[in-house]
């Protein structure tokens, strides 16, 4: 085969040189697709937790496609004067031709060395919230939630958003740094109800053990303040009193991590109906037209 490409034989239109180049791209690319393939058979076998092995499969893909370019590059651009020159080339060609996949590829390092998010976080972008699940060189992948399912539950969409979104949007993370959020209740009472009775249930509620996540949110917080200007404030669940045109609004606010916020409520829910409808002076206000006879 070789004796045949190196005598000046013209195939396809392609010189011998040329010939040769793409042969040996062939045959790299096979290999490196076989040893990738041989690797991950391994992983799927013997890493069982889903996320580490979800981990090793990204990483040693990268890895891959890396070393790929590492031998196929020099192949073909070996008749530069230098890889450098190389690289200024294709970088200003790159930026002016493919400028939202140079950002892509920006982004791309901009989330796996700045760590905004990571596989496994929430977070929203550009108005769409979902949790992280593959992170690519030119596009991450989130599972939505919200939209037209309440309480940040998941809708069973799949969004593709470009890399490049990070750099130009802004990111909110539900769970980097800070794994807690507050959530608020508000629970809306009639005048004639004994307000106080109310406070006092909703108080004991949510001062139960399953939503006291003090201490732990405490830690949490000292550990984020190394890296982001934090305070700790008062972090304990806290019922608010205010008044409506409708009756007595009390709010519960209490912290929960993102996840779990629809679960927590439901239960406060479900233990404040049960003791309202326990005490007959408390009353849940609802939208009511009262009629008076001259």
């Amino acid at each position: 085969m070789e004796d045949f490409l190196t005598e000046g034989r013209v195939w396809l239109g392609m010189m011998p040189a040329t010939q040769l180049k793409l042969l040996g791209t062939l045959l790299v690319v096979l290999a490196f697709l076989l040893i990738r393939s041989v690797v991950l058979r391994l992983i799927r076998k013997n890493v069982t937790d889903v996320a580490q092995r979800y981990r090793w499969s990204r990483g040693f893909t990268t890895a891959v496609g890396v070393l790929m370019l590492l031998v196929l590059v020099p192949m073909w651009f070996s008749g530069l004067e230098s890889l450098a020159t190389f690289a200024g080339i294709l970088g200003a060609g790159l930026a002016v031709a493919l400028h939202d996949t140079v950002a892509n590829i920006a982004g791309f390092f901009f989330i796996v060395f700045r760590r905004p998010f990571e596989v496994g976080d929430r977070i929203e972008i550009d108005g769409t919230a979902g949790d992280v699940i593959d992170i690519r060189l030119f596009q991450f992948s989130l599972l939505e939630i919200g939209n037209w399912v309440d309480a940040d539950q998941s809708t069973g969409r799949i969004m593709h958003v470009p890399n490049g979104k990070v750099l130009r949007e802004r990111t909110a993370s539900f769970t980097r740094g800070f794994e807690y959020i507050w959530h608020e209740i508000p629970v809306l009472i009639t005048f004639e109800s004994d307000w106080k009775a109310a406070k006092s249930i909703l108080e004991e509620i949510i001062n139960a053990e399953a939503f006291t996540v003090g201490e732990e949110a405490a830690r949490q917080v000292r550990r984020a303040a190394s890296r982001y200007l934090i305070y700790s404030g008062k972090m304990t669940p806290i019922v608010y009193t205010s008044v409506r045109e409708s009756g007595v609004l009390l709010t519960i606010r209490y912290m929960t991590k993102p996840k779990t916020r629809r679960g927590t409520e439901q239960q406060i829910w479900e233990d404040i109906l049960e003791r309202f409808a326990a005490n007959d002076s408390i009353g849940l206000a609802y939208p009511t037209v009262r009629y008076y006879e001259e």
